[in-house]
């Protein structure tokens, strides 16, 4: 217990009567306030009519939000939600789910690419993908703040004690999971943003979006072995849920990868 960090931290930064403001809604904010600083100024490098801007920020964030929720309640939670479907729209109580997210923004963009920009959804994707790997950093650093999403039992020196957390014994140091993801997906924030700004990768279409898939979802896999698992039917599962939904995101990604290096420059 000496060697592990006592974790302690109000989800609330302030409250005024019954509206509070959270750490988790200020950092989910942030990431999409920042990442469409970040695609303004890819837009106006490549020439790109401003006006699409808007319309893809309101698609992407549209998008995340239904998405993520419908993955939780679909992947994670149908058992009771399909006994409490009023408990789906509530989702101030908590349950979102990743992989949700990213099948929300792939659907999405797809209509975005096919109403908007007229141009291949891999176009779209390839620079979507830059902005939400940061977004991913932010939201679960939001998730570590609420001392949701943790790690298993640890004695390493960097253990946390998540005193907030729903378990039984919260003085337990274990693996803060959250803190590993939101790394991983500012690495990948940066390794992308080199392939864009430091490389021709976006001149291939596919490239950087089939990174970004192989990058997050292949970090998202190992780490989910140090994860306490999010609900009871993944108890005695070879792989968990968020395993299982991860692999086929990182068959996608190679193959768009290794396709984008058999075509010739967009």
């Amino acid at each position: 217990m000496l060697l592990s960090i006592h974790w302690d931290v109000d989800p609330e930064i302030f409250k005024i009567g019954p509206i509070a403001v959270r750490w988790y809604g200020l950092l989910f904010a942030l990431g999409f306030l920042l990442g469409y600083q970040l695609v303004e100024r890819m837009f106006k490098k490549e020439g790109i009519p401003l006006e699409w801007l808007e319309k893809l920020f309101m698609y992407t964030l549209i998008a995340t939000v239904i998405g993520a929720r419908l993955g939780h309640v679909i992947f994670y939670g149908w058992e009771f939600y399909s006994q409490h479907p009023s408990e789906i729209l509530k989702i101030w109580h908590g349950g979102l789910a990743s992989h949700g997210a990213t099948i929300g923004i792939l659907t999405a963009l797809y209509f975005y690419s096919k109403k908007v920009s007229k141009k291949s959804i891999l176009w779209v994707l390839d620079r979507v993908a830059i902005p939400v790997a940061l977004a991913g950093f932010f939201i679960r650093t939001g998730n570590l703040m609420n001392s949701e999403i943790i790690g298993t039992q640890t004695d390493l020196a960097w253990g946390f004690q998540f005193v907030r957390a729903h378990v039984d014994d919260p003085l337990t140091a274990r693996h803060p999971a959250q803190l590993y993801e939101a790394l991983c997906y500012l690495s990948s924030f940066g390794v992308l943003m080199f392939m864009y700004w430091k490389t021709n990768a976006k001149e291939f279409s596919g490239r950087l979006i089939g990174a970004f898939f192989m990058l997050i979802f292949t970090a998202r896999f190992f780490i989910e072995f140090i994860k306490e698992n999010q609900e009871a039917f993944e108890e005695g599962m070879f792989l968990n849920m968020g395993q299982w939904l991860s692999i086929p995101f990182i068959l996608l990604g190679g193959y768009l990868a290794y396709n984008s290096y058999q075509k010739k420059r967009a």
